[in-house]
């Protein structure tokens, strides 16, 4: 797909998308076919049913193209997707390896930055607080990379989802993060908007949260502050600052 704020202008590398449905754990369906090309994609989307999904196309920064690199990352009802990466995640890669709660280690499919990140999202609380344990996993990055003489480690934007409230994160270290927006209330396009039928036929709940604007409507998108993230549930958002937290034991 066709990137006009991002880093790379065309994202060819594998999908995924995830959705909710009538079972306890999300569904998943990841393929390293560009997404553009991929006729089983055009013929579940248009089927699928979901109160909420999750859609990822991936531009790869130094890992493999293999279908357990694609986003979204799920575990139990979480998913998970990030737009970025980690510099310096080689060198600290055994470094957060270590920092994982055993119990997970085993289920590490992939190789990239973004699902360790999932990971020790998880590690660090993610079922109880995804706020607090999104700052201590970022905060733990900027840790291990100080040690390592890594100057701006992170970069990037994260959502993450357990069905019920979507979180999206927008975070550098050098505090130039890759871009995030969020829709307007859906009431207030229709009145702007009153030929477009695409918007009736979205409830008045339904929010979109993307990487950039899809379509240029005046008015439609909000853009995350930088060093912020966006709660979303019910068809409210609420957005607050964003600031890593160095877990206890490891500075």
């Amino acid at each position: 797909m066709s990137s006009t704020m991002g880093a790379e202008p065309v994202n060819g590398d594998g999908f995924g998308v995830g959705w909710y449905g009538e079972r306890d754990t999300p569904g998943v369906f990841r393929s390293i076919e560009p997404a553009w090309n991929d006729r089983n994609l055009r013929d579940l989307s248009a089927h699928v049913r979901s109160p909420r999904v999750f859609a990822h196309i991936r531009a790869a920064i130094g890992s493999p193209v293999q279908q357990t690199n694609c986003h979204p990352f799920r575990r139990g009802r979480w998913l998970w997707m990030h737009n970025g990466f980690v510099d310096g995640f080689h060198a600290m890669k055994r470094d957060l390896a270590m920092a994982l709660d055993p119990d997970l280690f085993a289920d590490l499919e992939g190789t990239t930055d973004s699902e360790m990140l999932f990971f020790l999202a998880l590690t660090h609380g993610l079922n109880d607080d995804a706020p607090a344990a999104v700052a201590r996993t970022v905060g733990l990055v900027e840790e291990s990379a100080r040690h390592h003489g890594i100057a701006f480690p992170m970069q990037g934007t994260i959502a993450t989802t357990d069905g019920e409230t979507t979180w999206a994160f927008r975070y550098s270290s050098e505090g130039r993060s890759r871009s995030l927006f969020h829709s307007t209330d859906v009431s207030t396009l229709r009145k702007q908007y009153p030929d477009m039928p695409e918007l009736h036929l979205l409830s008045d709940d339904a929010r979109l949260v993307v990487s950039e604007p899809l379509r240029d409507l005046r008015g439609a998108w909000q853009e995350v502050p930088e060093a912020s993230y966006v709660a979303i549930r019910g068809g409210e958002e609420t957005i607050r600052p964003f600031k890593p937290l160095v877990p206890a034991g490891t500075a």
